[in-house]
């Protein structure tokens, strides 16, 4: 087995975290996304899986997040898992590095039953997607046909989850339960406070999302972003906030209520990038590595997972993408930006592709 070999960038980031794409299928359609339905040709399967885990938590990561697409659509997802957890378990295996194991849902899939199995497997914590809370806000926003009877009956599903997933033991107070909404101007905006509302009264870590430029099909345009700091100012307007701040290489900045709300989050990758700490690989469902969610390309990594895995060359070219590393997409836009420069468009793979 190989050793220990953390890794930076050239810009000294460290690798932290992993975050592995299952599929590019989704059961929604959030314009923001733009999934597609296709599949890759060839998923990779459970060997491979775990040696990319193993080959990034030998690199330094420490915090492992299935994506897709939509991951409830994998079959595999529990066995997965689970066999993850039993490395985690061991002390001398890499896998015991890893201090979380996340998945992000939209919670239509998320029955009790599933919740509880997830929550067996080994899983420690889940992100749920919510982008309104009345039936025409949820089908705009997840690209639903029948208006809002359809977004009625996705809305009820997600709420049906978010009890699921707290009676399988996700404690939204331990941060094991949390909340994702996409803000856009011209299409939800006015969710901004009924999902506030909403996340309070769940009792539940609600974190707004700046619309973001991934990918070229979901007709991106600055003037559509609600910044984090407009954001913030209409919750403050209605419930008081202390600001608590940003830990190193995470996507949020923190907010408590001092009523004692609870708090609240949003993610300013437009207004205010945090590129100078991003510590996530991105990988994936056909194994091609990313070092940047605004990637234009990503690296294969097939030659090193068929016929099988070889370990010890996935963490020579994992190494060597992540050391070569000087991804900073944000913030050259907004500097670019603040100088009346127009970005080069460049094709992106879309969001559902990359596992957001």
């Amino acid at each position: 087995m190989s050793n220990f070999v953390g890794v930076n960038d050239v810009l000294g980031r460290e690798l932290g975290s992993l975050r592995l794409s299952l599929t590019s299928r989704c059961n929604l359609a959030c314009p923001y996304c733009q999934p597609d339905g296709q599949e890759p040709k060839a998923l990779l399967d459970q060997a491979q899986h775990l040696a990319l885990i193993t080959a990034s938590c030998l690199l330094g990561a420490q915090t492992l997040r299935l994506t897709g697409g939509e991951p409830l659509l994998c079959d595999d997802l529990e066995p997965l898992l689970a066999a993850v957890q039993r490395r985690r378990s061991q002390k001398t295996n890499p896998l015991s590095n890893l201090h979380e194991l996340a998945l992000t849902s939209n919670g239509v899939l998320l029955t009790a039953a599933r919740a509880r199995s997830l929550r067996q497997a080994g899983l420690d914590r889940i992100t749920i997607s919510l982008d309104g809370t009345d039936g025409a806000s949820v089908a705009q926003m997840s690209g639903l046909r029948g208006g809002s009877v359809a977004g009625i009956k996705v809305l009820d599903r997600v709420l049906d989850a978010i009890q699921a997933a707290r009676q399988a033991g996700f404690d939204p107070e331990r941060g094991d339960l949390k909340l994702n909404s996409v803000i856009q101007r011209g299409l939800n905006e006015h969710q901004l406070l009924p999902l506030a509302a909403l996340a309070r009264q769940q009792g539940i870590e609600l974190r707004f999302i700046e619309y973001m430029d991934v990918g070229n099909s979901n007709g991106w345009k600055p003037e559509a972003v609600v910044t984090a700091a407009e954001m913030v100012q209409q919750i403050e307007d209605c419930w008081p906030l202390e600001f608590i701040g940003r830990l190193p290489g995470s996507t949020a900045q923190s907010w408590r209520y001092r009523d004692g709300g609870g708090l609240v989050g949003v993610v300013a990758s437009i207004s205010q990038p945090f590129c100078g700490d991003c510590n996530r690989l991105r990988i994936t469902a056909d194994g091609t590595a990313f070092t940047c969610l605004f990637g234009a390309q990503g690296t294969s990594l097939l030659p090193w997972l068929v016929p099988e895995p070889n370990l010890d060359g996935l963490i020579q070219i994992m190494q060597s993408l992540w050391q070569q590393r000087f991804d900073r997409y944000s913030e050259e836009r907004l500097k670019a930006e603040s100088v009346g420069m127009v970005p080069t468009l460049v094709e992106k793979p879309a969001m559902a592709y990359l596992g957001g």
